[in-house]
């Protein structure tokens, strides 16, 4: 009996949902936890890698698990269920730390709620594909399940891909004024200075200080004004106005991002002192009077991007039990299925009996981590690298062709090679597309490119090439299944394919770990800040700052943070694909004249098996 059209869209909205969620967690959980809650890089780098592969292990346990659940409901959809019900709460709960833990609290916060993700997305995600042969009749049934699986799961990644961050953005500021206390902070000793800066943005040692009438609206959480807080243009947003509140055009944020000037504010509220310095151009910078008073609307970023993630991942997780209840109620599984799972010994064994398979393991360890590394950092460097107001609307942009280039590399750019070459010499030139993509990449940000739309030119290489080497791999995997049957005289198929979500999960591990490291050694998300407490005080820190200004003239700011954020996420990944290279063409031999040769072996043992 043929599946209907219910029964494949109801296997495929569940794919959707699925991948929703897992590709949320796996862009934005470090970005979440380090950028917005202030967790350390390197204690979140040490979660997620011992998360990752701890869940990596976990794998074949749960497939143990399923192999032997037998209910009046069959054997997945049960553990589908409750693995969803459980992810989607779990999900929510990441995404929603209180505010008010301290780090190390946070920390822990973090490290619970990431492995319980882990292991109850294990929980419905092995079902989930081992269901395939429960409800179909196998050959082209089967494959086209699978098919539909695969592609429908792209769409559920490439749907969080895209609507993540601007989704964020829109829900907190919906949120932030129904969550927040507008507080009219009026310090009685309120210095603000307008400091002047140069063509390269750099302050000059002209410095006004202004004695007029202050006003300042903070919008943010009241936590974040118990004594010492302190702002700047990467964690605020803000309306600004000179002199008499109308007399003066009124700035926003657009009107600082071309010369990339920011403000920065430290207050006290214990003491009730604060220092406010604003950067201006030469040209505004003279338009501005001592004697002007200053009217500023503030309000933190940092609480507008924690309550949109908050209740985006409300809705996400919603959607993704929904996705899910519909696959359960419309699939009917056969009683009569079978599951093997593989074991990690077995994994182990086949491995080290197999050595195209270990070609093949560190190969994809290798590329995957170089892929990795660059999308954990990939927000970084549009936030802080390339920065301005619309940094949210550049990296979607970015995504989202990306997302479209991996499609298109697979579908279209595939086959058409394929004519051409055989597979080992595409494996080799979509390595070095992507090598060329990355050096690109790190010239045009090196040589000052500000604009998203150059960046799309690396981001064809590179992504494209990643499209077709996710093709090649399953290629590769598959080859060393035969290449096994011939030398151990046994196939490994399941385990070998088992093998692949194993090192994947490893590789994202690896690549999480060196991603915080990373943003940990070089700073990042506090690159823009450019004083330091001093003797415990923000207020006082700002104000050495920008006394050292008038004293010295220009201040160089350093721009190790960025750089360092460049190097790693272009030059690593490079380093990385070319060990994976040199591994793949001294140890791969599976060429297609071979594996010709091998199918042929493999034909003729059967044949005399039969004949015996």
């Amino acid at each position: 009996m043929k599946l209907g059209f219910k029964e494949k869209a109801a296997y495929g909205i569940g794919a959707v949902g699925k991948d929703m969620v897992y590709m949320l967690s796996a862009s934005y959980v470090l970005y979440y936890y380090q950028d917005i809650m202030g967790v350390s890089a390197w204690v979140m780098g040490i979660i997620l890698m011992i998360a990752r592969v701890f869940d990596a292990f976990n794998d074949p346990l749960m497939g143990a698990i399923v192999a032997g659940t037998k209910t009046k409901w069959g054997k997945f959809r049960p553990w589908l269920f409750i693995g969803t019900l459980t992810n989607a709460i779990v999900l929510f709960f990441m995404f929603a730390a209180p505010p008010a833990l301290n780090g190390k609290g946070m920390a822990a916060y973090a490290a619970i709620f990431y492995i319980l993700w882990g292991v109850t997305y294990t929980m419905m995600d092995i079902p989930y594909w081992s269901m395939v042969p429960a409800f179909t009749e196998g050959g082209k049934d089967r494959e086209a399940m699978s098919a539909l699986g695969r592609t429908c799961a792209g769409v559920g990644s490439a749907i969080i891909t895209i609507v993540t961050i601007l989704s964020v953005n829109a829900i907190g500021h919906a949120a932030v004024g129904r969550n927040s206390d507008n507080v009219d902070f009026n310090p009685t000793n309120l210095t603000v200075y307008a400091v002047e800066l140069d063509e390269a943005d750099t302050p000059t040692g002209n410095v006004k200080t202004l004695n007029g009438t202050q006003v300042i609206t903070l919008t943010a959480d009241k936590k974040q004004f118990e004594k010492e807080t302190s702002f700047n243009q990467s964690n605020s947003e803000f309306r600004l106005k000179f002199g008499a509140f109308t007399a003066m055009p009124e700035f926003t944020e657009e009107d600082y991002n071309e010369g990339s000037t920011r403000l920065d504010i430290a207050v006290d509220s214990v003491s009730n002192k604060g220092i406010l310095a604003v950067y201006l151009p030469a040209d505004k910078y003279a338009a501005v009077s001592e004697s002007d008073g200053v009217a500023l609307d503030l309000s933190s970023t940092k609480e507008v991007e924690r309550l949109g993630f908050k209740y985006f991942t409300l809705i996400v997780a919603v959607l993704f039990f929904v996705f899910i209840l519909i696959t359960c109620i419309f699939i009917k599984e056969k009683s009569t299925v079978d599951v093997k799972s593989a074991k990690i010994g077995d994994m182990f064994k086949a491995l080290l009996q197999n050595d195209q398979a270990m070609a093949m393991v560190v190969t994809i360890v290798l590329v995957n981590s170089a892929i990795y590394i660059t999308s954990n950092l990939l927000i970084y460097f549009f936030k802080y690298d390339l920065g301005g107001t619309n940094w949210q609307g550049d990296y979607t942009l970015f995504n989202t062709f990306g997302g479209g280039m991996q499609i298109f590399a697979m579908c279209l750019f595939f086959p058409l090679l394929r004519k051409f070459f055989n597979t080992i010499k595409i494996f080799y030139i979509s390595v070095f597309s992507a090598i060329g993509g990355y050096v690109v990449l790190l010239i045009m940000a090196l040589t000052g490119v500000h604009s998203v739309y150059p960046f799309l030119i690396p981001g064809f290489f590179i992504f494209a090439a990643v499209g077709i080497l996710n093709v090649l791999v399953t290629v590769f995997l598959a080859n060393t299944v035969d290449y096994g049957e011939i030398k151990n005289n046994r196939r490994d198929e399941s385990v070998i394919f088992s093998m692949q979500t194993f090192v994947v999960k490893l590789a994202s591990g690896i690549a999480a770990l060196v991603a915080a490291g990373s943003l940990s050694i070089f700073s990042i998300s506090s690159s823009d800040a450019t004083y330091e407490a001093v003797n415990g005080s923000l207020t006082e820190g700002l104000k050495m700052y920008i006394d050292g200004i008038v004293a010295n003239g220009a201040t160089v700011v350093s721009n190790s943070s960025v750089i360092g954020l460049r190097f790693v996420m272009t030059v690593l990944p490079v380093v990385v694909l070319a060990v994976g290279f040199l591994v793949f063409k001294s140890r791969y031999i599976l060429t297609d004249e071979k594996i010709a040769e091998i199918s042929e072996q493999i034909k003729e043992r059967r044949a005399a098996g039969q004949d015996s």
